[in-house]
């Protein structure tokens, strides 16, 4: 009996030891990372990839990771010295599948793979475009992804000019610099770019804390600063948030709340899950060299509701498509009403009763003098108002009568004098000297420019055929009186009724002569602009010069300037004058066409 019983042990366990041997071996994995231990991507890897590779094979998994100086991975030395340092301490290990997280592992598994990881295939995560496949390989290529976090600050900060793109002093940091200004060189035209590369910390928390308006920061990265301290990037992101005077974008989404107002964000879990999809692919029989690298989009548009809120800007603006993350709103947001609502009528009831009276006598007496005090300010502006439009009226008045005496009494003087002299120098007698002639003859021309200027002067005190034949052609014969060889003077209209008020022409017509005159006598300007610009509802006149400008905040406006306001509130508009030193002037005038004031003032 007990023979029989030791026969049927052995056999048990015979049988155990066979299935032993023919269980599938543990997996051995090997993932290399050109990171530090800490870096977001090492953590979610170390998470991701383990787990998923579990999930999809039927036998066990040994799992390694090993990270690589990428600051010292251009020196020879290191990169004999971190081979040594892999063969020794797996020796005697044969991997099934090596993970190069990166560029710099990549290049080192093709590099070394002959001496440390033999035939085992090799699943790669690259930044490349086109990377070059080493043998019995596949993997994922993901270029970097910059420019669309411009695009998206763009779109949220409609009126940005400043983009701020911090980076490190350390090499791959450099690296991450010169991408963002290759990819960054579209936008410069119309952003303005500055790049805080390897600052000192200190000296880059003072530039952010002072930022112009109108500003973006964009984080990239920075493991070391200018004054050789070394960070944790994400670490450093918030050092940037607390200082930054402007909203903060980044490009990878383990920024994500941390204050940045968000950006195209690489999915860095999606990134592991992709890379571990391949790898379990691999490691259950698929040959790598048949699996094509793929290109995933991996970048998220994504924001920060509670910094949209932090610096003003409105959900609004988002872009569809962009995912707004930590929504959720507060106690305090869900029942904020009804919170300062109940302590409103907590406090109502015990003072406003008491108040109630005192308050009520006192805003009345407050009324009753404010009501008097505006009654007595719209009467002085209203004859402030009627006294401006009687002088204007008395002006043109008086202009139009100088303009008639010089052109019916002095103006008649002159042709007849002209006619006399002309004469005269036509006749003809021996016995006049030849210096009588010259005289006559001279007298004659001064006469004809007395003539002409006493013309001119009458036109343009009042222009006979303004109202006759309108202010387009009215201005059209203004632009060729007054354009000389030294100044050149040019007129454009588009879309102007052929009919319009008399009041309008007349002041449209004043206010271009006055801005011209002004351009040229005052500004020294060598070319003048006129644009009559007009549209169903409104007329717009604009008068443009190159001279020398003034400042329209230190100088106080002269008569001309005043007598161009009033004659534009007098038919309804609107005057603004844009000028600097040294870069021109521009008078703008935009009139309704259909305002209570030109009712009054049209011509039926």
């Amino acid at each position: 009996m007990a023979r029989w019983l030791l026969i049927a042990t052995i056999a048990a366990e015979l049988a155990f030891a066979q299935d032993g041997a023919n269980a599938d071996p543990q997996k051995q994995v090997l993932v290399l990372y050109s990171t530090r231990r800490d870096a977001q991507i090492a953590v979610i890897g170390d998470h991701e990839l383990p787990t998923l590779l579990e999930q999809r094979l039927s036998t066990g998994l040994d799992y390694y990771s090993e990270f690589i100086d990428q600051a010292r991975f251009s020196q020879i030395d290191y990169q004999r010295a971190f081979r040594d340092f892999l063969r020794l301490k797996y020796e005697g290990k044969t991997f099934d599948l090596v993970i190069a997280m990166g560029d710099l592992p990549y290049e080192f598994v093709d590099a070394y793979r002959g001496a440390l990881f033999k035939d085992a295939p090799v699943v790669f995560f690259t930044g490349r475009s086109s990377p070059r496949r080493i043998a019995n390989s596949t993997g994922v290529s993901i270029e970097l992804n910059l420019k669309d976090t411009i695009e998206l600050a763009a779109a949220l900060q409609p009126d940005l000019q400043h983009v701020f793109v911090i980076s490190g002093a350390e090499g791959t940091n450099r690296a991450y610099e010169t991408a963002a200004r290759t990819e960054f060189r579209p936008f410069e035209p119309r952003l303005d770019f500055t790049y805080l590369s390897g600052l000192p910390t200190s000296d880059l928390e003072a530039r952010l804390a002072a930022l112009p308006e109108r500003s973006m920061v964009y984080y990239l990265v920075v493991d070391r600063d200018g004054a050789n301290q070394n960070f944790n990037p994400l670490d450093y992101v918030n050092r940037v948030v607390e200082v930054s005077s402007a909203p903060v974008y980044c490009w990878v989404d383990s920024a994500m709340n941390r204050g940045i107002l968000g950006g195209s964000l690489k999915d860095q879990v999606a990134q592991a899950r992709t890379v571990g999809a391949l790898a379990a692919r691999i490691l259950n029989g698929e040959a790598a060299d048949s699996i094509p690298v793929s290109a995933p989009d991996l970048n998220v548009k994504q924001v920060d509701w509670r910094q949209l809120r932090r610096w003003g800007i409105s959900e609004a603006r988002v872009p569809p498509g962009v995912l707004v993350r930590f929504k959720e709103p507060s106690p305090w947001d869900r029942y904020k009403s009804y919170i300062l609502s109940a302590a409103a009528l907590v406090l109502a009831q015990s003072v406003l009763i008491a108040a109630l009276l005192v308050q009520r006598e006192r805003r009345r007496r407050a009324e009753t003098r404010l009501r008097a005090s505006e009654e007595k300010l719209r009467t002085s502006y209203n004859r402030i108002r009627d006294l401006g439009v009687r002088l204007l009226d008395a002006q043109e008045g008086e202009r139009s009568r100088i303009a008639r005496e010089l052109h019916d009494d002095i103006g008649q003087k002159m042709a007849v004098l002209t006619i006399d002299l002309q004469l005269l120098s036509q006749a003809a007698g021996a016995e006049r000297p030849l210096e009588a002639d010259r005289l006559a003859v001279g007298a004659l021309n001064r006469a004809h420019a007395v003539s002409k200027s006493v013309r001119a002067l009458s036109h343009q005190l009042h222009p006979p055929n303004l109202r006759l034949i309108g202010l387009v052609p009215a201005l059209s014969g203004f632009q060729r009186e007054i354009s000389t060889d030294t100044a050149t003077v040019t007129f454009s209209h588009d879309q102007v009724p052929a009919a319009l008020p008399s009041e309008l022409t007349l002041c449209l017509f004043r206010i271009a002569q006055e801005a011209v005159r002004n351009a040229i006598t005052h500004g020294g300007a060598r070319e003048v602009s006129i644009r009559l610009i007009g549209t169903e509802t409104d007329l717009t006149l604009t008068i443009a010069d190159n001279g020398a400008g003034f400042d329209t905040e230190a100088r106080h406006p002269g008569l001309g300037l005043v007598s161009m306001s009033e004659r534009a509130a007098q038919i309804g508009g609107a005057l603004h004058i844009q000028s600097k030193r040294g870069a021109g002037t521009q008078v703008e005038v935009n009139v309704p066409l259909h305002s209570e004031s030109m009712k009054a003032n049209s011509v039926i």
